[in-house]
Order: C-alpha cells, then structure tokens, then sequence
C-alpha cells in the first residue's frame, strides 16, 4: 500500500513538471508591465492569433503558470493590497483560494459590473480566466523602498518643521510671499481708518466752530437789544439829573437875589 502511495505521488509529481513544460509563456502579456508589478502582484493574459487577450486559464493551469514564471499564485490578501496602492484590472483573473476577482478602484459600467473593491467570481475550477501572481521578492523589494521613501519624507518634513520654527522664513519662502501679500491688505485697512478717523475729527471741529459762532452771534444780538432798553433810562436819568441842576441853579439864584435885596434894605 506505502509502494502504491509513493507511486501515485511520483506520478503526480511527474505529471506536474510536464505539464508545467507544456504551458506556453511565449504569448502572454503582463500587466502593469515586465518586472513591474504592484506590491508584488502582476496579471497575466494569453495572447491570441490576433495578438488580443483572451481568457486561457483554468484554476489549475494558473497555478502551474505562476510557477513556471517562478512566482507563485496571488492570494486575496496580496491582490487586496496591491489595489490599495492603485492597482486595477478589467480582466477577472484566478487566485490562490480558486475564485476569480477583479481589483477595481473607479466603477465602470463594463469592468466588475460598475463596482468597485475587489470583484469575486465565484464558479467552476474548469472556466478560463487570467492570471494573478505574486513576486514575494519585487513586494519586499517595494515595501523597503515605501519604508524608505517614508522615513525620509518624515525627517525631510521634521527638518523643514524644526528650520521653520527656529530660523526667520527667508524672503524667497511661499510663507514671506503670502505675508508680503497680505500686508498691503492691512496697510489699506490702516490706511482706511485714519482716513475716516480725519474725516471725523475735520466734521466734528467744524461743527464746534459752527456752534460757537452761532453762540456768539446770539450774544452779540442779545448784547445789542439790551442796550437799545438801557439808551432810554439813562436819558430819562439825564434829563431828571439835568431838572435837579435847573431847579438848584434857579434856588440858588433866588436866594442870591434875596440877599442882595435884603442888604440893599438894609444899607
């Protein structure tokens, strides 16, 4: 029985490489491009007569050809990542858990029936389809370079941080041309308001003149009138001032006559 079981494998393993021998990697095309892939992950499609896709690859033969291009089949997960970085099919195409998908990240109406995500088609083993693969190497290879490039995009962005807080922005920076812009803005509005504020102050000083002419003149009238009311009591206190004097004169001279009458009688 242990014979008959080391026999079976040995034949599977036999039918395995020839058939592996018999996939023709002579037409296929490779998407994104050769030794091109995205997070690993590349599809591959049979090119016809026509030099067109078609649709050549049953679940088995997508196994075997992914390992005679000496990767190995994509899994959901890798296909899945490799779409969050931006890649997209119009072509279902197998992968390692036997269904077929399609990575879309823009709905169309003819590519995974206008849905996006990654698209499942789940059916027979024996239908064709293309072919997702992984290259485990091209993914450590880009997740070192996104490490990398990362880091430095953090430092250069510290860098710039700490330079900017620390040293006065220089006067070619977009942040010096952005005040410069602004500043004009804020000399206008300055500008604006002690403009308003003369204004005020020129309005408000003529107004005070106005009103202290106006007082004046009042007084002035008032002043006036009051002298026109006096003019008669002081000439009625001139003409009784005056009687006063004419009545002491003619006393006066009367009694003068009287004398003198009396020391003529008496001579």
């Amino acid at each position: 029985m242990t014979m008959i079981c080391h026999c079976i494998a040995l034949l599977m393993s036999i039918a395995s490489v020839t058939s592996d021998q018999n996939i023709n990697t002579s037409h296929i095309r490779v998407f994104p491009g050769k030794n091109q892939s995205v997070a690993g992950v590349f599809q591959v499609s049979f090119l016809n007569k026509l030099n067109q896709p078609d649709y050549a690859y049953n679940a088995s033969e997508a196994r075997q050809l992914c390992s005679s291009l000496g990767v190995k089949l994509a899994s959901k997960s890798e296909v899945r990542t490799a779409l969050s970085r931006g890649f997209e099919t119009c072509r279902y195409g197998w992968i390692d858990e036997h269904f077929a998908v399609i990575p879309r990240s823009k709905a169309l109406s003819n590519c995974g029936q206008n849905q996006t995500g990654l698209v499942t088609w789940r059916t027979s083993v024996t239908k064709k389809f293309d072919v997702f693969c992984f290259n485990e190497s091209d993914a450590a290879i880009q997740l070192r370079d996104t490490t990398t490039d990362s880091s430095l995009r953090y430092s250069t962005q510290t860098l710039l941080s700490l330079s900017s807080s620390t040293s006065p922005p220089s006067s070619s920076s977009t942040p010096e041309t952005s005040e410069s812009e602004e500043k004009p803005v804020l000399f206008v509005g300055r500008a604006q308001g002690s403009s308003g504020g003369k204004a005020i102050l020129i309005i408000t000083t003529c107004a005070l003149f106005l009103i202290a002419v106006i007082i004046l003149a009042y007084l002035k009238l008032r002043n006036s009138h009051t002298d026109v009311k006096q003019q008669p009591e002081e000439y009625i206190e001139t003409e009784e001032w005056t009687s006063v004097k004419v009545i002491k004169e003619t006393q006066t001279a009367a009694q003068e006559d009287e004398r003198i009458e009396v020391d003529d009688d008496t001579s």
